[in-house]
């Protein structure tokens, strides 16, 4: 999934400003006596997650501000994947603290990840919060605030098998009112021996199809063009009846969604390559408005390193996995990965390895990181952290290089293509031009014109850079 801390990605220009930054929701139409103020830190998920809280809240008679100075309640949604990311999350608790002490009114909990892994530390040791909630504790969020309203402290980080927030409508915010998020499963099962996932977020469960499917026709209906169904390993979604038979696996769903109407993208994250199946690819094809692009994370391009790491396939299963996807879908489909550079016991041969796969891919883009060992995983109790820092970061630094050798190459193919761009809005540079993701999921820059936000533009890609395609749009009879 899309990461915001502590990862490298071959940005557009669109993209930089908010890298490392927390996303702030604002909520136009609420209507309460108390307000809060939510940042979420992290992949996609939390984002997702936010907006549930929010509609949590809001039934409790909260509404969201984007100003943290108005808010009685503050509530970081945060991220443990990295040390920095936690890092970020306790140097913004320092500054809230600070503030606190001339309003002692306002209430501060961590939400998430961070919360569910280190919840006894930031209550009782540090003392710098007042509640702590863990991913699948959030319906107890107005009886946690009614204590902390009462002067305890409160916590909930239980982890549940069932939950899935399927009958909440999450309030969406800070949204650009064309592309939206919808959360079809939690959890997950790979125990990859360097995430903490597992271990914050639980074991994996499926949403019930029908109220995916029901989430994504109210967003067209109320002008979204776009959906992205989101879970931490899309492809092993499965409905199950009460008898623990499938009846509905991850390529049913995405044919169901993409069913909603065809003037409704879809698209999805993140892909596991021991589990994405023919099926799903055939379905991509078969439907236009499912989008050429897969998010296929391979964290290394050494075998060896791969079975360390216990991502239960080999560098050839991948490979292999890639040749499907192209001959399948073709060689425009977009492909970005995940890449860890100076993992345990790495050598330069298992590290030439990765460059040597990012080679034979030629990936789109990527998120590029050096191991951060993260305490109570089983890398961290069986492998010592033995690449010193210097070392990861050059390696690191090599696999940038190469990512943004690819990316050019990959952008300059689309020169002289005429791409269906879906207008997201502004140009973060110029109100003269607008910015739109193509199929590929890669930001596409034009002249506005007469064009608006939320509609489908064809654009003739004139000139790009490693990170964005820029054009002008052509009408159909030019086409």
């Amino acid at each position: 999934m899309e990461r915001l801390t502590g990862e490298l990605k071959i940005l557009s220009d669109e993209e930089k400003d908010g890298l490392d930054t927390p996303r702030i929701t604002e909520d136009e139409e609420g209507q309460g006596k108390r307000k809060l103020y939510i940042e979420s830190y992290g992949c996609q998920m939390n984002f997702s997650d936010s907006e549930i809280v929010a509609s949590i809240l809001r039934k409790e008679g909260f509404v969201t501000t984007s100003k943290q100075e108005e808010a009685e309640l503050i509530l970081l949604n945060t991220c443990s994947i990295r040390d920095n990311a936690e890092q970020k999350v306790r140097n913004r608790l320092s500054t809230l603290n600070a503030s606190k002490r001339n309003k002692p009114e306002l209430k501060i909990g961590v939400l998430g990840c961070m919360a569910e892994r280190l919840k006894k530390k930031l209550l009782e040791e540090e003392k710098i919060v007042d509640m702590v909630v863990g991913p699948d504790a959030y319906r107890d969020l107005p009886k946690l605030i009614g204590e902390v309203d009462e002067g305890h402290k409160a916590v909930n980080v239980f982890l549940s098998r069932e939950e899935t927030y399927a009958d909440i409508t999450p309030v969406r915010l800070g949204t650009n009112g064309v592309t939206a998020f919808i959360s079809i499963m939690r959890g997950c099962d790979n125990m990859c021996s360097f995430c903490v996932v597992p271990y914050t977020r639980g074991r994996e469960r499926s949403r019930d199809p029908h109220t995916i499917v029901q989430e994504a026709k109210d967003l067209f209906d109320k002008g979204y063009r776009e959906v992205t169904l989101l879970g931490q390993n899309v492809d092993s979604y499965k409905w199950q009846n009460e008898n623990g038979e499938t009846e509905t696996n991850f390529a049913q769903l995405l044919a169901k969604v993409g069913d909603v109407n065809p003037d409704l993208r879809v698209r999805f994250s993140t892909s596991h390559p021991k589990d994405i199946t023919d099926d799903v690819l055939y379905t991509m094809k078969k439907y236009e408005n499912v989008c050429n692009y897969i998010h296929l994370p391979a964290q290394s391009g050494s075998s060896r390193v791969l079975d360390l790491m216990n991502r239960t396939y080999d560098r050839e299963w991948y490979l292999n996995k890639i040749d499907r996807i192209r001959t399948i879908l073709g060689e425009e489909c977009g492909i970005s990965h995940d890449m860890i550079a100076g993992f345990c016991t790495e050598t330069e041969e298992d590290h030439q390895d990765t460059l040597s796969l990012m080679d034979y891919v030629q990936f789109d883009y990527g998120y590029m990181f050096y191991y951060s060992e993260r305490p109570g995983t089983p890398a961290a109790k069986k492998y010592a952290d033995d690449i010193d820092l210097e070392t990861k970061k050059r390696r690191l630094s090599e696999i940038i290089e190469k990512q943004r050798n690819h990316s050019l190459l990959r952008n300059e193919k689309a020169i002289g293509q005429v791409q269906k761009v879906l207008v997201e809005g502004f140009s973060k540079r110029s109100e003269d031009f607008l910015q739109g993701r193509n199929d590929q999921n890669k930001v596409v820059i034009f002249p506005k014109e007469q064009y608006q936000k939320g509609e489908y533009v064809l654009v003739r890609i004139e000139e790009c850079t490693a990170a964005t395609l820029k054009g002008k749009a052509v009408s159909m009879e030019l086409v």
